[in-house]
């Protein structure tokens, strides 16, 4: 039986490649039906923050790669209200990710075989 694996995203989306490489990744365990999962923590949430402009900024817009994870398999979304409250996201653009308390990240971690930080 194949190992499991958390991808936790810790960079927003135009901070460094950070945040593609996780989605990457994800997507590329998707493809191989790999039992994974991708929590957005920190400066994460910023990549489910809605209306976003990459063209602004230069980059390549992530939304669509997020929005292809259900159509890879990927189902388990985790996003920390913690962190999106910080920075004071209210309106996520993800709707299949949940939302978790920050005293419930450590058993979300504690499912999984192997967590790769990015």
């Amino acid at each position: 039986m194949a190992k499991s694996l958390l991808i936790i995203s810790r960079q927003s989306p135009w901070s460094g490649p950070g945040a593609r490489e996780a989605l990457d990744i994800v997507l590329a365990g998707g493809a191989f039906d790999l039992p994974i999962g991708l929590l957005f923590l920190d400066d994460g949430v910023l990549q489910l923050a809605a209306g976003q402009n990459a063209k602004a900024v230069q980059q390549k817009d992530l939304s669509a790669n997020l929005q292809a994870l259900p159509m890879f398999g990927i189902e388990e979304l985790f996003y920390c209200v913690e962190s999106a409250n910080a920075r004071g996201l209210g309106n996520l653009s993800l709707d299949e990710a949940q939302p978790l308390a920050a005293d419930q990240i450590t058993a979300l971690i504690d499912r999984y075989d192997q967590v790769i930080t990015l």
